[in-house]
């Protein structure tokens, strides 16, 4: 099973360390085309726009010039925010936390992806941005990050934001997790909610040692950790399942 998320934009503010720890060698080239562009960008005065900062968040053109060099920490260390708020990697038990390095996957727009325990500096790159001279980043990364995952087997639980599905999709082994609200009988799609109970579901699937092999038994064992969930009926098409988690006020 893998656990695909999207990064945060809110991360800690430095690494501890010199020592860079990347999985997914095979990415190493697109990484370097993307670390280039990005210094190379926030040299200039079309940064700020570029990245979509406010003038408040200047700062984080300065942090990105200094990649190169930069001090690093663990990924499961690096973002902050309600969905990794709500995963606590850094407070997992032992084997939580080596199934959590074996089963989350981390997209981003800067490295592609990441497993928890990499070590990369804090950096400011959504995937949604159309990065000179690459373009949009989604459509760059796509075809390395598809060599990558094609080539994997097994249940693919996608809690990731629009911005990062683009740049992959699972097909029909995959299993995109929604968050519905219901109140007064009636059940509403919600966005800041949704990052918190998606940080609580990938935390149940870390927890437990049970490995489901179809959407089915993902449906089956979260309703057994105790969440709401109804199972939607395939898309066909080559497309993933969706997955209601349904919470209340």
């Amino acid at each position: 099973m893998l656990i695909l998320l999207p990064p945060s934009e809110g991360k800690a503010e430095r690494g501890t360390s010199r020592a860079r720890r990347l999985s997914f060698p095979e990415l190493a080239s697109p990484r370097e085309k993307v670390l280039d562009a990005l210094v190379s960008l926030c040299h200039t005065p079309e940064a700020r726009d570029v990245l979509g900062l406010s003038d408040g968040q200047a700062g984080e053109i300065e942090r990105n010039r200094a990649l190169p060099a930069a001090r690093t920490l663990p990924v499961a260390d690096l973002y902050t925010g309600v969905l990794y708020d709500n995963l606590g990697l850094g407070a997992l038990s032992p084997e939580a936390r080596r199934r959590a390095d074996r089963r989350i996957i981390v997209f981003s727009g800067l490295w592609g992806l990441l497993r928890p325990s990499d070590r990369v500096p804090p950096y400011r790159l959504s995937m949604g941005v159309r990065l000179p001279p690459m373009g949009g980043l989604a459509a760059f990364w796509r075809p390395s990050i598809g060599a990558v995952l094609d080539a994997t087997k097994g249940l693919v639980v996608d809690l990731r934001s629009a911005t990062y599905t683009a740049a992959w999709q699972p097909g029909e082994r995959g299993v995109a997790v929604r968050v519905l609200r219901e109140a007064a009988g009636k059940r509403t799609v919600v966005s800041h909610m949704a990052k918190a109970t998606r940080g609580v579901v990938a935390r149940s699937l870390v927890e437990t040692p049970d490995r489901p092999r179809t959407a089915g038994d993902l449906a089956d064992l979260l309703a057994g950790l105790g969440h709401r969930v109804e199972l939607a009926a395939p898309a066909g098409g080559n497309r993933p399942r969706t997955l209601d988690v349904i919470v209340g006020e």
